[in-house]
């Protein structure tokens, strides 16, 4: 469960109220992360770190009046923290001869195929030339409200995690990991060291929002669990102020709490997984229960399209399942309930009888 010999690729998450002091970036502790991912590089690992912060390091670079409460503010609070951010990292890392490289991300990044294809080759050469990618997301330009695309980036983090290949994923933050109960209010509150599987009562555990500048809480931190597990890669969630702690963590000591994988996907279906739904498909129950027997998805178990989607998207099959479809909406509103041999017949030749294949198609649970 803790031994992590053979983990090479480690995606650390450090979160807004672990780095922040102040009203900016705690430098000391970030000098304190460089030297402990300076070792890990040493090891013949590749690190890759997910940072919070740029909100709050903007906020305090501003007069007291000003505050971050709509998302205008946050976004010009954000585009005012970023290079700050960027120059603690660069700064503590040059001590080190580590090269850093700053990645912004939106959400449309990720559930696009072809940019989070290229994102995913950007990151690799980056870890080949041993450079430290540093990633945030773009909270200046992004169109959802902040916080809310990825949650504090703890979503953000495991999303990487899950598309890079990582190991296991590292969640610094500024709580000792997970309680049965809140230990802020509850003083008979027992740590759970180890989390086999996310269950009605383990995810009873989960507490409010975090603190004055996160937007992430236990929760969001489920979430990046339960991403985590599918693209086998372990998450450990610990309090970011231990000392050593990601030299002990990867040591095997018992800090926080470790998350297990669930279930290994392939990379493509962790992208069909983790990607926001175009639209909807609804099929009937006789369709459904042939997906779960790995058969492709056929016009005639189409009951109804919702939405405006294209070809290539990823869509809701009810609500058990994502897929990728290989017509769009407009099309399959004119072959829904259809027999597959009158495709030709209503769309022309050059179109292929299923809508969806196994390989394209994942289930939710």
């Amino acid at each position: 469960m803790r031994n992590f010999d053979t983990a090479k690729r480690i995606v650390i998450k450090i979160g807004t109220a672990t780095l922040s002091a102040n009203g900016g970036v705690n430098t000391a502790y970030v000098r304190r992360m460089a030297g402990q991912v300076k070792a890990l590089l040493e090891q013949g690992r590749q690190v890759i770190i997910v940072t919070s912060g740029a909100i709050g390091m903007g906020i305090g670079q501003l007069p007291a009046e000003h505050k971050a409460g709509n998302i205008q503010m946050r976004q010009a609070c954000a585009a005012i923290g970023q290079p700050l951010l960027m120059h603690e990292y660069h700064k503590a890392f040059r001590r080190h001869g580590v090269a850093v490289a700053q990645v912004l991300l939106t959400a449309e990044v990720l559930t696009n195929r072809k940019t989070y294809l290229n994102l995913r080759h950007a990151i690799e050469a980056l870890l080949k030339l041993g450079a430290v990618p540093v990633i945030n997301e773009n909270d200046s330009v992004s169109t959802d409200e902040i916080g809310s695309a990825f949650g504090d980036n703890d979503r953000l983090s495991a999303l990487v995690a899950s598309k890079i290949d990582a190991d296991v994923l590292i969640m610094l933050s500024d709580i000792d990991g997970l309680y049965d109960k809140d230990p802020r209010q509850c003083p008979d509150a027992r740590p759970v060291p180890v989390v086999y599987e996310l269950t009605d009562a383990v995810l009873k555990y989960a507490g409010g929002k975090g603190s004055r500048y996160a937007t992430g809480g236990m929760k969001t931190k489920f979430d990046a669990a339960r991403i985590a597990a599918d693209a086998n890669c372990r998450m450990v969630l610990a309090n970011g102020q231990t000392r050593n702690v990601l030299r002990r963590i990867i040591d095997g000591a018992e800090i926080g709490t470790v998350f297990l994988p669930r279930r290994n996907l392939s990379n493509r279906q962790r992208w069909i997984l983790n990607s926001k739904p175009k639209g909807t498909i609804e099929i009937d129950t006789g369709a459904m229960r042939a997906l779960r027997r790995k058969k492709s998805l056929l016009p005639s178990g189409i009951a109804a399209v919702r939405g405006d989607f294209k070809l290539g998207d990823v869509v809701m099959l009810n609500n058990e399942a994502k897929a990728v479809t290989a017509f769009d909406s407009g099309q399959l509103n004119t072959l829904a309930g259809k027999h597959s041999r009158q495709i030709k017949k209503l769309l022309g030749p050059g179109h292929r009888e299923e809508i969806s294949v196994p390989e394209d198609i994942v289930f939710l649970d």
